[in-house]
């Protein structure tokens, strides 16, 4: 893949070497590709996964982005389960040598009206996409500590930062979405607390909130045969890409994030300002407007 796809070319190569960043949702198409621009430019990865081979081979295709990079891929991985991510922290740690990066992305979400959606399904969701990203700084925190301790002084080595992937979906609110809703804003009151918390220990927590980016899983699933023109509703004029993501990562990461905490970037074009239709695409109010189920809890 052509670098220029997905880091833009003001980025010095190299600003990353020796650091080593862990990332949860390793697999999928947006935190893939944060992590390709991290290795592209000098970091080494772990990313971590429910399905074993995918996440090998994303590993070994992100790997191709720099000569002699190593990428680490580790399967069977469920987020909610503190143990498998215990091990996966320490398989990273004993084969990079540390964790100076930390990437909280692995989510899950579906669109059901409040009256259809089983408390276990709300569940499911929160468990996912909140208590998953808990679980990712709990184990990884003991690592960070120590990258700020190795690397101390701003602008000599950035260590000891975590990002977590959000959304905008919670600013607003939408239809058929109060699972994603809760959970999302969950993760960013989460980021808040652990910039107030770990900030005195060199440690910066932040949040990018992605909008409708093209070419990913929630594009294809969501939008692609719906019929919305969606660049209509986005003030910029234009779709994102994984390049606008990925450049908000490394500046978040790199020196230019030194005195940057506990804030949500989000990367929509300002989409979210419109409202809530914008993300979602449903017909409202007839979409919420439909027949309550019983449904096992």
């Amino acid at each position: 893949m052509n670098s220029e796809n997905y880091i833009s070319k003001i980025w010095q190569r190299g600003i990353f070497e020796n650091r080593v960043v862990f990332c949860t949702g390793g697999s999928g198409d947006i935190c893939s590709s944060q992590v390709r621009a991290l290795v592209y430019l000098g970091a080494n990865a772990c990313i971590v996964g429910r399905n074993k081979q995918k996440a090998e081979r994303v590993a070994a295709d992100i790997a191709n982005a720099r000569p002699g990079a190593n990428v680490l891929g580790i399967g069977n991985v469920d987020v909610r389960k503190i143990e498998a991510l215990e091990a996966a922290v320490s398989k990273c740690v004993s084969t990079l040598g540390g964790i100076d990066f930390v990437i909280a992305g692995a989510a899950g979400n579906f669109l059901a009206p409040f009256v259809q959606l089983s408390t276990n399904a709300f569940k499911s969701v929160i468990d996912i996409d909140l208590m998953g990203s808990w679980n990712t700084v709990k184990t990884t925190v003991p690592h960070l500590l120590d990258s700020v301790a190795k690397y101390p002084g701003a602008g000599d080595y950035e260590g000891g930062r975590i990002i977590f992937i959000s959304a905008t979906l919670q600013y607003t609110g939408v239809p058929l979405n109060t699972h994603g809703v809760v959970a999302k804003a969950g993760v960013d009151a989460l980021s808040a607390q652990l910039a107030i918390e770990l900030g005195p220990r060199g440690v910066t927590s932040n949040v990018i909130a992605p909008g409708m980016i093209q070419s990913t899983e929630g594009e294809r699933r969501l939008f692609r045969n719906s019929g919305i023109d969606m660049v209509r509703r986005v003030p910029t004029g234009r779709l994102g890409t994984i390049k606008d993501v990925n450049n908000a990562t490394v500046f978040l990461l790199a020196e230019t994030g030194d005195y940057v905490n506990g804030t949500v970037q989000v990367v929509d074009g300002a989409a979210w300002r419109i409202g809530a239709q914008v993300t979602t695409g449903v017909e409202y109010p007839a979409s919420v407007l439909v027949e309550p189920k019983i449904l096992k809890l």
